[in-house]
């Protein structure tokens, strides 16, 4: 049955390999884009791996650059029981660097306060050094700077030479390598530097760094500092309008109003007041408040490691209801193309069909014979799919190591091949039970 399946898929073999390269092409589309998801859930484990402490800073902001709290809350936070060192942050878009307008990827520069840096036990970029050395006292009130090797590749430079970024020369003093795109985007001076170079808020900071004594566990810690403010008034980070300027923030507009949209289209499912009470235990559950009311009071948020994972997996189940969508559209046409050529086939050898009914044949063996050859295209079509798009990654990662990071996991190389093997022999069943229901005289007389 096997060889018969497979001597009729080679005796047609044009018609066998495009419906073969339909379903690659669609099973490769799918590993490549869900390459992506992956890459991004790799790229957050490993950089949470990295960063133990916790992140205070203004509620509703997505991250530490769009955030701004006062400086001198940092003082109360470090008063805390179970705080052990509390560093402020200042982060800001770098426009220009050496002339150069940038745009992808993002780079920041990063201002940290040196003394209260320097006593932190397991800082990301201290212990990721790879040359020179971190920033020091003696550093404070200097243009001198710790890059990334991403960005020191980029632009051919190295210790002791210079980088003009926003019409500022800084003095490179050591280079930090910590290999996770969204750490190695940062150019690292003093606090008073970067607050001198952006014009920033004298009285504000986008956030604090915390580093925990052990003592207590997170979410108790994390409580505790919510404490301290509770009652205090800092207005919620909106959303601008029109971003803040440039394609890098355009498509990340476009990211977020997409999310948006998909979690309407989720929140459409359920009832007003039941969508809205699980939307805030959500909320709460994932900023580590209570209910939805007391977020909204709270004029500070501090969120941990698991916080972060939590928030990226909501985004990563809107990303994958995308990527779903975008697949569909290719695997629909390669079910297609499955059906027309099983079809084809069966209806030219129509006549072959009734000899092998007449001659003993079953329903079944015919069903089993059509079945067998739509799932060797389906396997066929899984296994160079998966290859061709495991193998795309791969360049793509090694082309644009500073860009992207792509990650087809062997699970979803597996689930591709099996899902394509799948859709063989689903796109094989009309015909086959078309043929398997036809009478022999009757296939005969068509014939």
């Amino acid at each position: 049955m096997l060889k018969f399946a497979i001597y009729n898929l080679i005796s047609r073999p044009m018609r066998s390999l495009l419906s073969l390269l339909g379903l690659t092409v669609a099973i490769v589309g799918m590993v490549g884009l869900f390459s992506v998801a992956e890459g991004l859930d790799q790229m957050v484990s490993e950089t949470f791996e990295i960063i133990p402490g916790l992140v205070a800073m203004q509620p509703g902001a997505p991250i530490p650059l769009f955030s701004r709290i006062p400086s001198d809350w940092g003082d109360e936070i470090a008063e805390v029981p179970g705080v052990s060192v509390v560093n402020a942050e200042i982060w800001q878009r770098v426009n220009l660097i050496d002339d150069q307008m940038i745009v992808s990827p993002p780079r920041f520069l990063f201002g940290t306060e040196i003394e209260s840096r320097l006593r932190l036990k397991h800082d990301p970029y201290q212990g990721h050094m790879i040359a020179g050395r971190f920033l020091t006292l003696q550093d404070r009130g200097t243009l001198n700077t710790v890059i990334s090797k991403q960005i020191a590749e980029e632009f051919n430079t190295g210790l002791g030479e210079t980088l003009q970024v926003n019409g500022h020369d800084l003095t490179i003093v050591g280079i930090y390598h910590c290999g996770t795109l969204l750490l190695d985007v940062a150019l690292i001076l003093d606090i008073g530097q970067v607050r001198a170079i952006s014009r920033f808020d004298a009285n504000s900071v986008c956030g604090f760094y915390i580093e925990q004594t052990g003592e207590v566990d997170d979410d108790e810690l994390v409580e505790r500092i919510r404490s301290v403010f509770r009652g205090r008034k800092v207005e919620r980070w909106q959303q601008p309008s029109f971003g803040l300027g440039g394609a890098g923030n355009a498509i990340v507009d476009c990211l977020m109003n997409l999310s948006r949209k998909l979690k309407s289209m989720k929140s459409g499912t359920s009832s007003g007041s039941k969508t809205d009470e699980s939307r805030n235990r959500s909320s709460a559950t994932i900023t580590g408040q209570s209910t939805g009311q007391d977020a909204e009071n709270l004029p500070i948020e501090v969120r941990s490691a698991a916080n972060w994972a939590e928030r990226f997996d909501e985004f990563r189940g809107d990303l994958d209801i995308f990527l779903t969508l975008m697949t569909a559209i290719g695997v629909t046409v390669a079910v297609f193309s499955i059906v027309n050529t099983m079809l084809m086939s069966v209806t030219e050898r129509i006549i072959e069909f009734g000899i092998l009914k007449a001659n003993g044949w079953s329903r079944i063996d015919v069903l089993k014979l059509i079945t067998f050859e739509s799932s060797f295209l389906g396997f066929g079509g899984g296994l160079l799919g998966s290859t061709l798009g495991w193998a795309a990654t791969q360049f793509i990662n090694w082309n644009w190591p500073e860009r992207i990071n792509l990650f087809a996991s062997p699970g979803l190389l597996l689930f591709s091949i099996c899902f394509s093997t799948g859709l063989g022999i689903f796109g094989g069943l009309y015909p086959a039970i078309w043929a398997m229901r036809m009478m022999p005289m009757d296939a005969i007389r068509r014939g």
